[in-house]
């Protein structure tokens, strides 16, 4: 994720950050649908439902570098949740969706 919000804990290579914004930055623009911010904790996104794929690889490779994360995919909305110290995160995250 971008460096101003990434966590210390997060092991992805720092040269590495910036293609993986970019993949989360191509998801939101060809995929979503629509965003809820359910709490400070959690963020509901529907997708396109054949963005499952992409979904899939993109969420397994965040959790390598980033296991605070779950991602939960149900039907066609991709759920984001992260604990009550990784909100600042989700907050970045959620920041990079398209108005």
């Amino acid at each position: 994720m971008d460096e101003i919000w990434a966590p210390e804990t997060c092991t992805l290579p720092t040269a590495e950050r910036p293609f993986r914004v970019a993949e989360f930055d191509d998801l939101f623009s060809t995929y979503l649908q629509g965003a809820v911010r359910v709490d400070p904790q959690t963020l509901d996104l529907t997708l396109d439902a054949d963005a499952r794929t992409t979904v899939e690889d993109l969420t397994a490779r965040e959790n390598e570098c980033c296991s605070f994360f779950t991602f939960t995919m149900t039907g066609t909305t991709l759920r984001i949740t992260v604990p009550p110290t990784q909100t600042a995160v989700l907050d970045g995250l959620s920041e990079r969706l398209p108005r």
